[in-house]
Formats: structure tokens, sequence, C-alpha cells
């Protein structure tokens, strides 16, 4: 089955040539039993289908064939001919046919101009005729093809346009021929020329706008060396399976995401972070599919591979992008969709007035022609998917991932950034820095790091880590119990062992003696995590860790803030800790102490005072916060219930991609409104210039084709996006 989720349908498009096309398409699908939505994207050729599970696959296909198009199931796990393959197809069939119509159609024009055109001889007309009529029926074809698909269905669109006013240009002019009337054979090639040569532009244009998931999936490696009984084997990359043991070598690429099993070396990750510094890994460290392994000779047991790999998993957020609509697209849909069989009847009008203020039939027909030419609507429906495409995937090279279309709108409306601290303005990798015990001082770490060792929570790793160092030996707790935003407490050596915050000492009624207090309190003002542990009715130890701030936290705070963005932190920390961290960051507001649950409600209470707010998070507890916010920002080296929470997901920890994020997203918007702008500037001014035939045939032709090719051009600079 075709799907990118479990109700989720996706279908090829071929057939598709303008907005109203897609609009059309859309409208048909979404008719369908089980049906509950369907969206079309002209720029990416591609329908996706929102039904029930069970659907009829024959169904939808059937009704897309009565309206003139073909869709075509993308089967799950089987090879897909790339976009930017497809349209490089296109590209070379367009050439074709654009070389061929111009050279039948530059010697007829040349002829037209050169050669006078008096009835005592017929030759010219006639070689005119001659070499123009290939180009109207064999290089042009596909309009004719096209309108009449359309026209059997009961619709029209751009081609309808195009074949019925090259159609009333060279009949007319067979009639004229004969009538001894004035002809224009010539401007029937020279409008299909234009024309072709405007679809090869557009073609090669977007192709290299859907570029970018090209170039991700070529980023990964074609063949794997892989252990098999002790013998190091070579075999293609795609044919790994979980468990296989792949020998890396130093400059050799990551051929699937795995484990570290054997070795440590440095990895440049910048394809899927955006970072060049390379990061150093061991064993048991994850490592990713098409990443560049730098030193060392590593063993890495592949753990996942084919679409679940973390470089499959960006390409299919980049399609899921590249696939929806922003909210602005629906004006152009519905201007589209009514465009058509308005300009059909403008250019009747046209021709009727015309004639009624006793114009001869060949000017009124050519002011007619020149309506039906110039009215194309495809800059309307290339307008927003061609900047969502390049946008995305400009993105995607720089590590952010954007989820869906409405985040380029959202984006703009965003006045307030909130960070949680831990794994976002910190590194999130904590170390014990303080340890204030009672009594035996290695008795008192075993049992803590023990009940911590359980945790995944980066405070308790930092202990956990810090036992080890010592040399502590720990063991599994017999029971174990992770409070969220309190601490741990778990069983160790038959002793109930507590660690967290004063409030959970307090619950569990361990008494704080004033030793402790003030231990707590000198970590706290040094700015560092503290945390209390106890049993047996007391607490034992004071605990801290401390965290780094990034290097780039306190600079894109500022950029942020000189943007007119407020700067918020959020954490669970206690306040005198948050406020210093805050403080060398520049971050004025600071809400601490709050639990995982309260995240979320802190996010609402900013919105309800007026607030626009993008939420920055990377733990589990975030994910309520980063649903909750206008904007949730996921770090992609989190949790996965963060990353999935999360409309936009930066794939590296540093700070610097919010900026990243929130100026791309941006200037997709703006690129959006530009093209918008023109595409609706250049038919309502074209539309009446051509009706009171100020615009000739032959140049409304070169105008509607530069008009889509330009939109698309306008999107293209979102590649130099820095």
């Amino acid at each position: 089955m075709a799907t990118t989720s479990e109700d989720t349908l996706v279908f090829d498009v071929e057939g598709m040539t303008c907005a109203s096309c897609a609009l059309r398409i859309e409208r048909v699908l979404g008719k369908q039993e089980g049906v509950e939505s369907a969206v079309v994207s002209l720029a990416g050729k591609e329908a996706r289908v929102t039904a029930a599970p069970g659907v009829d696959l024959n169904v939808l296909t059937d009704a897309a064939a009565k309206i003139g198009y073909t869709l075509t199931p993308v089967v799950a796990g089987e090879e897909r001919e790339s976009l930017a393959d497809r349209y490089d197809e296109e590209t070379r069939y367009q050439g074709r046919m654009t070389l061929g119509a111009a050279l039948f159609t530059i010697p007829a024009f040349l002829i037209t101009m050169f050669w006078p055109m008096d009835h005592g001889s017929r030759w010219p007309e006639l070689a005119v005729w001659v070499l123009t009529t290939p180009v109207e029926f064999m290089f042009g074809w596909q309009f004719h093809r096209n309108a009449a698909i359309r026209l059997k269905a009961g619709a029209a669109n751009m081609d309808t346009l195009v074949s019925m006013g090259t159609l009333a240009a060279y009949g007319w002019s067979a009639y004229a021929f004969f009538a001894h009337e004035p002809v224009f054979f010539e401007t029937a090639a020279v409008i299909i020329t234009f024309l072709l040569l405007g679809r090869f532009f557009e073609a090669r244009s977007k192709g290299r706008a859907s570029a970018a998931i090209t170039r991700l999936l070529e980023l990964g490696a074609r063949e794997a060396r892989v252990l098999r009984d002790g013998v190091e084997v070579t075999v293609p990359a795609d044919a790994l399976v979980p468990g296989d043991r792949m020998v890396i070598r130093p400059g050799d690429k990551v051929p699937t995401d795995g484990r570290i099993v054997e070795g440590g070396s440095s990895f440049d990750e910048s394809m899927l972070t955006g970072e060049s510094a390379p990061v150093g890994k061991t064993v048991g460290d994850e490592v990713f599919g098409a990443t560049i392994n730098q030193f060392g000779l590593v063993v890495v047991e592949a753990t996942k591979v084919g679409r679940e790999t973390a470089l499959a998993q960006i390409v299919r957020l980049v399609e899921d992008a590249q696939a929806t609509k922003a909210p602005i697209q629906h004006l152009a849909d519905r201007v589209a969709g009514g465009f058509v069989p308005a300009v059909l009847l403008i250019a009747a009008v046209t021709l009727v007035g015309w004639l009624a203020v006793s114009t001869p039939l060949p000017e009124a027909v050519q002011a007619a022609v020149a309506v039906l030419i110039i009215a194309c609507p495809c800059a309307l429906g290339l307008a927003t998917p061609t900047a969502i495409m390049v946008g995305s995937g400009r993105g995607a090279q720089l590590g952010v991932l954007f989820r869906n279309a409405e985040v380029f709108e959202r984006t703009r409306t965003i006045d307030t950034v909130v960070f949680d601290k831990t794994g976002t303005l910190t590194r999130g990798a904590m170390t014990l820095a303080d340890l204030v015990v009672e009594g035996d001082e290695t008795l008192a770490l075993r049992r803590i790091a023990s009940v911590e060792s359980a945790s995944e929570h980066p405070v308790a790793r930092a202990v956990a880590l810090g036992a080890e160092e010592r040399n502590i030996e720990l063991v599994r707790p017999d029971r174990f119990e992770a409070l969220p935003g309190l601490g741990v407490r778990g069983v160790v050596d038959g002793v109930t062992i507590v660690a967290g915050r004063p409030k959970l000492m307090a619950e569990a009624g361990l008494l704080v003696p004033a030793r402790f207090e003030e231990a707590l309190a000198a970590i706290e003002a040094a700015g560092r995590t503290a945390f209390l542990a106890g049993w047996d009715g007391e607490v034992r130890a004071a605990l801290g860790v401390a965290d780094t701030l990034r290097p780039s936290a306190a600079s894109v705070v500022s950029r942020l803030r000189g943007r007119g963005i407020d700067v918020a932190m959020i954490t669970g920390d206690n306040r005198r800790t948050a406020e210093a961290i805050a403080s060398q960051v520049g971050i004025d507001r600071v809400i601490a102490e709050v639990l995982p649950g309260d995240k979320a409600a802190e996010v609402e209470r900013l919105r309800s005072s007026g607030r626009r707010v993008a939420f920055v998070g990377d733990g589990v507890n975030d994910a309520p916060a980063l649903t909750a916010a206008d904007l949730g920002m996921a770090i992609g080296t989190g949790s996965e219930v963060a990353v999935e929470a999360g409309q936009v997901v930066l794939m590296s920890g540093d700070p610097e991609l919010v900026e990243v994020a929130l100026g791309l997203a941006g200037a997709t918007f703006r690129v959006i409104k530009q093209n918008l702008f023109w595409a609706f500037a250049y038919n309502t001014a074209a539309i009446p210039l051509a009706a009171l035939g100020f615009l000739d045939p032959m140049i409304a032709a070169a105008a509607m084709a530069m008009s889509s090719v330009s939109v698309v051009g306008n999107s293209l600079r979102l590649r130099r996006y820095r």
C-alpha cells in the first residue's frame, strides 16, 4: 500500500499543467467515499490523500482518470523515480520540442517580416503556412491533446486557452488565405514556440528547486564492508540488515545507522546537523548513515536500515513539508479555480466587443487570442509550492527541518522565544561537581548513583558517571521510581534511597540538617543544579551537577532581541541556578522551578497574554509545551517524543539553528508573498491590455511563459540563504 502513515496515500500525478488542474484533482478526490482530505502539489507532481484504512485505490485512480489525469500509487519501500529525475526528463523533452518548433518558426517569422505579402504572389504566404503547420500540430500537439482530454471530461485548463488561441489564429489564417485576407500563421507558431520555451525553462528551474531531496539521498553510502564469519565482505548498502557488523575505516561513509561496538573515532555529521565540527564517538555511541568517519577504524553494529534511518526520516520530513499547502495558497487556489472559465468569457466578450465597433475580423480575433494566451494561471499555481520546495530543501541542508508549509506562515508573527534550559542553551552533558556527605563518601555515592543509574535524566546520568569515574561499582536497584520534576526513589542494599528536590525530601519525611541546607544554598549560588539525597529518615548528602553553556547561546539571544523578539528561559531547576545561567546569556525573563507538566501551562499563559510563542526544547517532558506553543522547535538530538511534537526539528543542539529556522521561514514566506503579488499583478494588468488590443498575441505568449519562469526563479534565490 502507498502510505506515509497509516491512512495517507501517496500518488504520482501525470497530466497537470496549471493550478486549476491541481485544484480540480483535489476536489474530485476529496468527494470520494472514505476520503477525508486530498492535497495535490503542482510543483511536486504528487497527490496525498488522507483516507480511511482499506479505501479502494482503484476508485481514486479511476476518478482522476475520468477528468483526464493519471494517478500512480507510490508503494512504500519500493524504488521511486525522484522528482528531480522526472523534471530532468521533462526538461529534455521540452527542449527537443522547443528546438524543433524554433527551426520552423524562425524562417516563417523572417519570411513574414522581410518578404512582401502582396497578393500578386501567394508563395510567401503558402511557405509560412507550410512551415507553421508542423509547429501547430506536431510540436504543439501536447497543448491540443491535453485540451481535448479536459474537454472530454467537461473541464478546461491552461492548455485549453493555448489550444483555442493558436487554433483560432491558425484557422482564421487558413480561411483568410483562400479569401485573400491578411493571414497570421506566424502568430500561432511564435506563440507555441514561446510557450514551449517557457515550459523548458520552467521544468529546468523546478528540477533545480526539487534537487534538495535528491542531494540528500545521494549522501548515503553505496556499499558496506561487513564482517561475515570473521571475514570482511563488501555488500550493497541497501542489503544491510539489523545486527550486521560493519567495518568503517577513516574517510568512509557510515552505510546505515548503528552503534559502535569496537574502536572510537570522530565523525563529520554536518549533513545531518549543519555543524562542521566533528563529533567524538566511542563504544556504545550511536552513529548515523551518510556521516563520515574522520580518523580511527571502528566496527559498528547496524541498528536501523532503509526507511528507519535518520537520513530517510529527514528525507520523509522534507517531502511531507513540500507536499503540504500554506494557508495563503488557498487564496491562489480559489482564484485559479474560476480563472479559466472567466478568461474564456472575457475572450468571447473581447471578440464580440471589437466586432460591435466595426473592427475588422482579423484584428478582433487577434485581441481575443491575446486574452486567451496571456491569462495562464500557471504563475499563481507555482507561487507557493516552489518557494516551499526550495525553502524546505535549503533548511535540510542547514540542519533545520520544517514539518509542514504552515510553519512558514506562522513564523512571521512570532514575538517570543522560550528556551528550555538543559540541552538547548546548555549542552545537557552534566558532570558531578559537588558532593557533601555525612559519613562514608564512597558508600553514600554508591547508593545514590546506583538509584540514579536507572534514570535517563541528564542530572542522574551525571551522578552515575561521577561514581564510575571514582571507580565505584554500581548495582541495579531492587526497586526504582522516577518522580517527574522532583527526583527519584529506589531500593539499594535493602535501603530506600530518595534523591531530588527539597520538596521531595519533605514529602518523604526526611529531616534536613542545617549543614545540608547551607551546602545546598552554596551550590545553587555557584550556578549549579543542586539536590539532596537521604535514607533512614534523614538527608545524608547534598550534590551539585554542572552544565556548560553552548558557545553560541549568548550571541543568539542577543541577535533575537535585536530582531525585536523577547527571549525567556524555562526550567525545572531552582530559581537561583536558573537566574545564574540566564544572566550569562542575557535573558531577563526566567521561569524556574516548573514541573514538567506545567511547562505547557506557562506557554499557554504567555499566549493568553497576547504573545506569539515559539518554544525550544529537547526532552520528553518538553513535548506538551512544544505542542502548546504557536511554534514548537524540537532539538533533533533530544528525545523522539519531543521531535515528534515539534513543528520544526533542529538537527543539532546549537541554538543558532533557532535563528536560522526563524530567518529562513520568514524569507520563504516573503518570497511566497512576492510570487503571489507578481502573479496577481501580471494577470490583473495583462488581461485588460490584451482585451483593449494593446498586446500582440506573440508578445503575450512570451510574457506568459516568462511569468512562470520568473516565479520559479525568484523562489530559487532561497538556495543562497545564509
